[in-house]
């Protein structure tokens, strides 16, 4: 599904809170993927994303953050690469430059706790056990607080 949604607004924004756009996911684990559509292994992240979206449901949200500046060669890059879980837009780089984001494709799994328990830069298709293994991690480790602030 892919949802276009300004990462900060109105007084988050300005008082440089917490992304709105990040709210539905409090309380869940969440896998950041930071993708561009010129990335080549962008690309080639995305069918696995997408066998992650299907194998572990709603124990995992999956929300690929697109740093393009231009939502139009975002657009295409989801036409040829289809993405079956949440996309966000973030041309101004505020998501990417929260969580030190230094090259794409670079992913985050967010705990329920709202804690970063796993990151890591690149995709490469022999580690995704890896990463795998950490998003299982991530799920089966209970949640320490509930104070429903989103990632």
């Amino acid at each position: 599904m892919l949802i276009a949604l300004s990462l900060l607004t109105g007084a988050a924004a300005q008082a440089g809170g917490e992304p709105e756009a990040l709210a539905p996911y409090a309380g869940r684990v969440v896998y950041l993927d930071f993708w561009a559509s010129w990335c080549g292994p962008c690309a080639q992240s995305f069918p696995w994303l997408n066998r992650m979206r299907a194998q572990y449901g709603d124990r995992l949200n999956i929300v690929a953050v697109n740093v393009d500046s231009d939502s139009t060669a975002a657009k295409a890059f989801l036409q040829r690469h289809p993405a079956h879980f949440d996309v966000l837009y973030d041309p101004a780089g505020a998501l990417a430059e929260r969580y030190h984001i230094d090259g794409m494709p670079s992913s985050v799994i967010v705990d329920a706790s709202g804690h970063v328990v796993h990151q890591h830069s690149g995709f490469f298709d022999a580690r995704s056990g890896e990463y795998e293994a950490a998003i299982r991690k991530a799920i089966d480790t209970p949640a320490t607080t509930t104070t429903g602030s989103p990632p």
